[in-house]
């Protein structure tokens, strides 16, 4: 394991739009995750002195501002930004803290730097331990009969009497919070906002995804400090 990095940088949000596969030079194909940011912008900062720690607020998609309770246009409108539908706060060290109304991009990554991927996973329902936890099952014959997907024995005989907390057993499955580490970003594309991560991140297709840089891993010389932020368009739209 490699010592993590003393800065530690915001995330972005972004919004799962499927997967799909990318050739690399060599002709190799690579299955990817592909994320979209919509306009990451920094709706609050948390500081220190103020908060006690040091955070910076993130919003993502533009909402409408009928479907915004009266509560956050006010919290809006102090930051003077659009309405979002999303927000999400991301602690960050003393160095990385952004400005009010910083509009994120995805070159905020570099190619082939590790990040954490953060969602909330498929919803499954109720499901057997076969499904749910890979359990082999019992066998197909030999006295077996009408229970060959069920997970066997669970305790044990008068002491301790009784089913141990955190027993593997069926139950619901999917709609947790869940982190998967160590996942590579492939490619950014600017033009189009998108994250192209080798591998599967967890969550649905058009769920929101929350990206960060790997803490397991060193950030790469080339990803911005404190962010990777969009330019600003002057009067005449051109991008200052």
């Amino acid at each position: 394991m490699t010592k993590p990095t003393e800065s530690k940088r915001t995330g972005v949000l972004g919004t799962k739009l499927g997967t799909t596969r990318v050739f690399d030079e060599t002709g190799k194909h690579v299955a990817v995750t592909v994320i979209k940011l919509d306009n990451n912008q920094v709706v609050a900062v948390r500081t220190a002195d103020k908060d006690g720690y040091t955070a910076v607020q993130i919003g993502a998609c533009n909402a409408k501002v009928k479907n915004v309770t009266k509560p956050m246009r006010g919290h809006y409108a102090v930051a003077q930004v659009e309405p979002k539908k999303k927000l999400v706060e991301f602690r960050v060290s003393d160095d990385a803290l952004l400005e009010v109304g910083t509009t994120l991009s995805v070159e905020h990554f570099v190619p082939g730097q590790y990040v954490d991927a953060s969602s909330t996973t498929i919803g499954k329902g109720f499901a057997g331990v076969m499904k749910k936890y890979n359990f082999r099952g019992l066998r197909a014959t030999h006295g077996v009969s009408v229970s060959h997907r069920s997970h066997g024995s669970t305790g044990q005989r008068q002491d301790p009497g009784r089913v141990f907390k955190n027993k593997k057993m069926a139950g619901h499955m999917g709609a947790t919070r869940i982190t998967t580490q160590n996942l590579k970003i492939y490619g950014v594309d600017a033009e189009q906002d998108l994250i192209l991560v080798i591998g599967a991140v967890p969550g649905a297709k058009g769920s929101y995804i929350e990206i960060r840089d790997a803490v397991k891993q060193t950030l790469p010389k080339e990803a911005p400090m404190p962010a990777g932020v969009k330019a600003k368009a002057d009067a005449s739209g051109q991008a200052a």
